[in-house]
């Protein structure tokens, strides 16, 4: 938890040291500080939900094919 909350610390100073370089403003500096970290935060969110959709439907396709293409049991 400390560690997430250490690269947070600093990803909203990056961004306000950023853009008030940028544009000279600490209020669009501090705006934007606040607001990217969250866009971030529910991009990545989204961006986790697809790869392990994709993950898992990579993993039944693949047991669909071996269901298939196993030879039949002898009897």
């Amino acid at each position: 938890m400390i560690k997430t909350a250490t690269f947070t610390a600093l990803h909203v100073t990056i961004a306000f040291t950023v853009v008030y370089a940028m544009t000279g403003d600490f209020l669009v500096g501090g705006a934007v500080a606040l607001i990217e970290p969250l866009c971030n935060s529910v991009g990545y969110f989204l961006h986790e939900r697809v790869w392990d959709w994709l993950r898992h439907r990579r993993t039944r396709l693949s047991r669909t094919r071996k269901l298939h293409t196993a030879e039949p049991h002898a009897i």
